[in-house]
């Protein structure tokens, strides 16, 4: 397995819709940050699905050090 890649130094603002599934870009390759495009296959890195339990908006993180994933925790600003 490969280690992500940082696709950025600030965290994407998304309005979700409740019931909805999002899969975020674990791998950071994906040219539709944050959110996966395929990008991963062949480097051990999956998306990860996110169910939104609300409408709101929320902070996906595309530097890839969150220790809350999908969701930013300001890690890219450590």
């Amino acid at each position: 397995m490969s280690d992500p890649v940082r696709a950025g130094d600030s965290p994407i603002a998304v309005e979700v819709s409740r019931g909805k599934r999002y899969f975020w870009c674990a791998c950071g390759q994906s040219s539709k940050q944050p959110f996966c495009d395929g990008s991963h296959k062949g480097t051990g890195i999956s998306p990860l699905v996110y169910e939104a339990q609300e409408d709101k908006k929320l902070f996906f993180c595309v530097c890839k050090q969150t220790g809350n994933a999908p969701l930013c925790d300001g890690s890219h600003s450590r």
